[in-house]
């Protein structure tokens, strides 16, 4: 029997990284701490603890930063979602960060198009999370960055090997033998990356909390997937439920559930324990496990639920 308790991770036993990436000696995205909550995710650094190792055809991932932190300017091949559990946040895009960009507030959730270069910063006034969905078992296979945030970072003292990890100058460490720097992209590859503006990227890829708050009144509400807000099938699908959508009845699917507490307190009962979830807690669901799911308490709930689906983990779908 699986032990349901080993499977709920939560907001206050997060374990950050500081080192998780390339740009973590760079001026102005220095301060930013990377979490890895189930799977391994994409960091570049030996010392990125991870919370639980099975994937279950994603990986879930958080971004802490204080105000004025960003993130450098990288792509995926598969999937990136982001849904701000606090905080203020301006997601940027294009090769130089200049094409389009968007300012996501607490609960909006963001299906970043697969191809382009991203950005992230903290724009609010306290330290603020961002809690990622990466699209595959090994999250497309790494990050591609922008040429100049590699460039950057070398003049810092962080080199990014061909292989995919970091090793830090100012610890002594360099390239082993047989292992050369990550190339830079060169002109012909970046111009196969697109550069979308705001009002082509908004409409299709960016839900707002209160609107999913009212799409979810009587039934969860379809964010991402064939038929939802934001149609994707990106390998795995994600729904909405609030205090009015969530019934007192028994939960069963055949897929992996995750659970992403957004708002208030939820009693998740399953045979044999229950648990009490909070906002940020992150609760993995096997598949085929009976459980019930309703919020413990009256006011404002409301949480992200993740399943796998049969799509392949690739590039961002539309018709």
């Amino acid at each position: 029997m699986i032990d349901m308790q080993a499977r709920i991770v939560r907001y206050g036993e997060l374990v950050p990284c500081k080192t998780a990436f390339i740009d973590a000696h760079t001026p102005g995205s220095n301060q930013k701490e990377n979490f890895t909550i189930i799977g391994g995710g994409v960091s570049e650094s030996p010392d990125q603890h991870v919370h639980i190792k099975d994937t279950p055809g994603f990986n879930i991932g958080a971004a802490g930063q204080p105000p004025k932190c960003r993130n450098s300017l990288h792509s995926h091949r598969t999937a990136e979602v982001f849904f701000v559990l606090k905080g203020r946040w301006r997601f940027f895009w294009g090769r130089w960060g200049n094409a389009g960009e968007v300012v996501l507030e607490e609960g909006d959730i963001f299906n970043i198009p697969t191809g382009i270069f991203r950005g992230f910063e903290n724009i609010g006034t306290d330290y603020g999370m961002i809690m990622a969905i990466l699209g595959g078992n090994d999250a497309g296979g790494g990050v591609i960055w922008a040429p100049q945030v590699i460039e950057d970072a070398r003049d810092h003292g962080l080199v990014l090997g061909k292989n995919g990890k970091l090793y830090d100058s100012k610890k002594g460490q360099k390239l082993p033998d047989g292992v050369t720097p990550m190339p830079l992209l060169t002109d012909e590859e970046l111009r196969a990356f697109p550069e979308p503006t705001t009002s082509e990227v908004i409409p299709g890829y960016v839900a707002r909390y209160w609107d999913l708050m009212a799409l979810a009144d009587r039934h969860p509400a379809k964010v991402i997937g064939e038929h939802g807000v934001l149609r994707d099938r990106p390998g795995f699908e994600v729904d909405f439920l609030n205090h009015n959508s969530a019934r007192d009845e028994v939960i069963r699917s055949d897929r992996n559930d995750v659970l992403m507490i957004m708002r208030g307190h939820w009693r998740l009962t399953w045979d044999g324990g229950e648990a009490i979830l909070a906002p940020g807690d992150t609760c993995a669901v096997p598949p085929n496990r009976d459980y019930r799911l309703v919020p413990s308490m009256t006011g404002e709930a409301s949480l992200y639920r993740v399943r796998d689906t049969d799509d392949p983990a690739g590039a961002t779908w539309r018709d």
